[in-house]
């Protein structure tokens, strides 16, 4: 059986990092992105030729207003990325083991026992 391919292709950090700021900021100039960025600051034209790189595939879009600066905002969903992250960080981190990923979080403490109990429900559920 095929693969079936993804609607969207994996983001660049950069690229994740302009989506972020549109999905949880809503509409937003370049300047607006730019302000949302730590010192030191990415160049405007940087984040500019980012934004345009994701309305080109499809991520974002603009108001058809004529005025500008533009509001860019995403027209893909977190979502959609969410899950295929996840994967893509337990396979290049984790030899592609899930077990691997959780271990890691328990040695860490980064998950609780409670936590690890509910885990375990949710399969358990979804095995019936």
């Amino acid at each position: 059986m095929p693969r079936t391919r993804n609607k969207y292709p994996r983001l660049t950090e950069r690229e994740a990092e302009v989506m972020e700021q549109l999905w949880d900021r809503g509409p937003l100039t370049v300047r607006q992105l730019l302000e949302t960025y730590p010192d030191p600051k990415p160049h405007v034209n940087t984040v500019s030729t980012t934004v345009r790189i994701l309305e080109d595939k499809g991520y974002v879009g603009h108001d058809p207003d004529a005025s500008k600066p533009f509001r860019y905002h995403a027209l893909a969903q977190a979502g959609d990325f969410a899950g295929r992250s996840l994967a893509q960080v337990i396979k290049s981190y984790f030899n592609n083991s899930y077990t691997s990923a959780v271990s890691a979080l328990v040695e860490e403490e980064k998950i609780s026992i409670d936590e690890l109990k509910q885990i375990i429900d949710m399969v358990e559920r979804n095995k019936h």
